[in-house]
C-alpha cells in the first residue's frame, strides 16, 4: 500500500516556482527521482502534493507528426526530476510510493545526493516555466546550423534577430537561398 497523497493530475500544479523555491535551507540537499516512461510531468505533481520541492528541467523541441509540425516541452534528463530533501527530517521513503515513480536514486540503502552546482546551473538556465534555455551569441551574418524542424542541418546565414527570440534566416538548399523564421532556440553556431 502506498503512502502517497491523494491523486493530482499533473494539469493542477503550476510550474512558476523555479528560483524561488530552489534554495535549499540547512540540511537539505537535492536528490534525484527516477519515473515511469512519460510520467515524469505526473510524478512532479504527484510529490508536490506531497509538499516535497521538486525541480523538472524540460527544452522546447519541434515535432513532427503526420506532416506536421508542432513544438512540445519535453524533459531535459528523460525518466528523471529532482527533488529537495533532508533526510533526518523528510519521509523520504514516501516518493518512492508516489504515483508515476518508480524509485529514488540510491547508493545502497540511502538516496544519493546531486551535486549543488548542477541544479544551480540548470536553474540559472530555465526561465520560469522550467524550460531550460541553452542561450548562445548569435550575431548578424553568422553562419548557423538549423537543429530541428524539417530543415534540421541546413546551413544558413543570420539575417534578423528581434527581441521575441525570433530570427530570420537564409537558408543554403539545393544551390538556392531560402529565407526562414525560425526560434532562436533552434540555431546554433555552425562550426
Amino acid at each position: 500500500m502506498s503512502l502517497a497523497a491523494p491523486f493530482v493530475h499533473p494539469e493542477q500544479t503550476s510550474h512558476s516556482h523555479i528560483q524561488g523555491q530552489l534554495s535549499l535551507g540547512p540540511g537539505e540537499r537535492w536528490y534525484c527521482v527516477q519515473t515511469q516512461p512519460r510520467r515524469e510531468s505526473w510524478s512532479e505533481a504527484q510529490l508536490r502534493a506531497q509538499h516535497f520541492r521538486t525541480f523538472l528541467p524540460q527544452l522546447t523541441r519541434t515535432v513532427r507528426h503526420a506532416r506536421r509540425l508542432r513544438t512540445v516541452r519535453a524533459p531535459l534528463f528523460p525518466r528523471y526530476l529532482f527533488v529537495i530533501l533532508d533526510l533526518r527530517r523528510d519521509r523520504w521513503r514516501a516518493v518512492n510510493g508516489t504515483f508515476g515513480v518508480s524509485r529514488l536514486v540510491t547508493a545502497g540503502d540511502l538516496p544519493q545526493p546531486v551535486p549543488g552546482s548542477v541544479i544551480e546551473t540548470l536553474s540559472a538556465l530555465a526561465d520560469s516555466d522550467g524550460v531550460v534555455r541553452f542561450r548562445s551569441e548569435l550575431r548578424l551574418g553568422q553562419t548557423v546550423r538549423l537543429l530541428n524542424g524539417p530543415l534540421a542541418d541546413a546551413i544558413g546565414s543570420l539575417e534578423r534577430l528581434d527581441d521575441n527570440g525570433r530570427v530570420s534566416v537564409l537558408l543554403n538548399i539545393m544551390g538556392g537561398r531560402i529565407r526562414a523564421t525560425v526560434s532562436a532556440a533552434d540555431l546554433a553556431p555552425a562550426v
